[in-house]
């Protein structure tokens, strides 16, 4: 009964050994000569760490040839690292030739960018295309511009260097820039290879996670005319302005017309007070008024006969004048 006991006891003791330490993953590292000791995958499941996901990627690096410690890969898992990324990338960089350290590649996963593609970018270019850029040259013809740009990853720079979105706007900086500069739009369709020199020649790639290795132009479109648009914006400008001007005049001049019409009617209606007046001093006779209205109302008979007509006839008083 008692043998009974002590095998129930040895069985529980194996089973909580063999659930709480990966023997199997233990055994896996001795074989492929990565000597960690249980006491270590003990630590890991203390510290709730998958003991997989840094023994795995320690065989892996340890097949390779690099040099690393189950402690280093386990502080960048603990950091929040991708530790499996890592070391592919490390591992393709070494075979490529390409010297990165642990630390430079835990500092760029850490960063949140993608290390292994990173190496691959540095080992196979990648191209990336602008849309289509509005440039003008200085006849005022526009030109839509589309570039392929072959940019390769810089390591050194990839942490804290800028991304692919400010690549493409000094790229598109710099093509505006230079056909502006063109005299004529027919210099730039003529020679295309001219923007991606002078593009090229301005170190676009300074402060970013690239390097430009060349900049080709995939296609060149004639666009609008903007000079001529300019033009004629500018001309339908000076015209409305030309019209508000003459209407201005012209409505100073009705208004100096009728200024000049209240001086006449306000003259006009001085003359009866100064009749009136010469008549009651006697510096007119009655005859002298009579002559007078006899003379008025010829000239309007003949005013009347000249306009074939039309003239109002004479008043009341000029009809008993002329009896």
């Amino acid at each position: 009964m008692n043998y009974q006991i002590i095998i129930v006891i040895v069985v529980a003791l194996l089973v909580l050994l063999f659930t709480f330490v990966p023997m199997g993953l233990w055994i896996s590292a001795l074989a492929a000569g990565v000597r960690v000791g249980i006491m270590n995958l003990v630590g890991m499941r203390l510290r709730r760490v998958s003991p997989s996901k840094i023994i795995m990627p320690l065989i892996k690096s340890t097949k390779a040839g690099l040099k690393l410690n189950a402690n280093q890969l386990e502080a960048h898992y603990l950091a929040g690292g991708n530790v499996d990324r890592v070391v592919v990338a490390l591992i393709a960089s070494e075979r490529a030739g390409i010297d990165l350290s642990f630390e430079k590649a835990a500092a760029i996963d850490l960063a949140g960018r993608n290390v292994l593609e990173a190496v691959k970018m540095s080992v196979n270019p990648k191209v990336i295309e602008t849309t289509n850029i509005s440039a003008v040259a200085k006849d005022g013809i526009e030109l839509l511009v589309k570039a392929r740009v072959t940019v390769r990853a810089n390591l050194d720079r990839l942490v804290g260097g800028a991304g692919e979105s400010t690549v493409l706007a000094r790229v598109g900086e710099g093509i505006v820039t230079t056909v502006g500069s063109s005299d004529t739009h027919k210099e730039v369709l003529e020679n295309p290879d001219n923007i991606s020199k002078l593009v090229l020649s301005k170190g676009l790639d300074s402060g970013t996670a690239f390097e430009i290795l060349s900049i080709d132009i995939a296609d060149i479109d004639i666009g609008r005319n903007i000079g001529a648009q300019l033009q004629t914006l500018q001309a339908e400008a000076d015209k409305n302005i030309a019209q508000a001007k003459a209407e201005e005049r012209r409505a100073m001049a009705v208004a100096k017309e009728q200024e000049m019409r209240a001086y006449v009617v306000e003259a006009e209606a001085e003359v009866p007070k100064a009749l009136a007046y010469a008549l009651r001093e006697g510096r007119m006779g009655i005859m002298d008024y009579y002559d007078l209205q006899n003379i008025k109302a010829d000239t309007e008979m003949r005013t009347q006969i000249a306009d074939g007509g039309k003239t109002a006839p004479s008043t009341k008083e000029n009809k008993d004048a002329k009896k």
